[in-house]
């Protein structure tokens, strides 16, 4: 069995610190903390508001890039509303975590999921779209997350999600989940299918939007 030290290490050679600074955005004065893979070069952030260090569960939401939604306001998927949604429900409260990992289209890169998406407009649903590319349907890998949460003490946390599959990983890491938060925003006519898919391929909970089984 590894003892810490060897989890220590181990997070150490996964993702390294790098810098931080403040962020003044809408809804608060946050603080953006950079971090590196060591053997790729790849880049991700960490937002935090307030002390969110000690036993007392953060609020905090895993997000991963989605440049047409987070930058271009696409209203095929729910990832900038998403992204708003979590960073107002953390300001509001004064004390939160969103890690931002660089892992666009499901972990399939930039220019793959424009492929996907003329897939997508051509008749198939997300998860087929990048099965047809030579993917699997989720590449994205949540392993980062220990090491972001350890360099800011955090062990618990309340964690904005509609996908299980965050909560197996972070509790197989031994984080602790005091709470799910629902997070439910955005849907329209043009995302309509892209939920559907998510709740009935990837088991995403969307009660809220099509009931229990959608």
């Amino acid at each position: 069995m590894s003892s810490p030290s060897d989890a220590d290490a181990a997070d150490g050679d996964l993702l390294q610190y790098v810098a931080s600074s403040q962020l003044p955005m809408p809804w608060a004065v946050f603080r953006i903390h950079a971090f590196v893979e060591p053997a790729t070069g790849k880049e991700h952030v960490a937002l935090t508001l307030g002390d969110v260090g000690g036993d007392a569960p953060v609020l905090a939401r895993i997000h991963s890039e989605c440049l047409t939604g987070d930058a271009l306001f696409s209203q095929r998927c729910d990832c900038g509303a998403q992204l708003e949604a979590a960073l107002q429900r953390i300001a509001e409260e004064g004390r939160g975590i969103l890690m931002y990992l660089r892992q666009e289209g499901r972990g399939i890169g930039l220019l793959n999921k424009i492929r996907a998406y003329q897939l997508q407009d051509e008749g198939a649903d997300t998860v087929e779209a990048n099965e047809r590319l030579g993917f699997p349907a989720d590449l994205r890998r949540y392993d980062l997350c220990r090491p972001m949460l350890a360099h800011f003490g955090i062990r618990s946390v309340r964690l904005m999600t509609n996908n299980p599959r965050k909560e197996r990983v972070l509790t197989d890491l031994g984080i602790t989940i005091a709470e799910h938060i629902p997070l439910q925003v955005n849907r329209n006519p043009y995302n309509e299918q892209y939920l559907r898919t998510k709740a009935r391929k990837l088991g995403h909970r969307f009660k809220e939007y099509f009931g229990e089984a959608p």
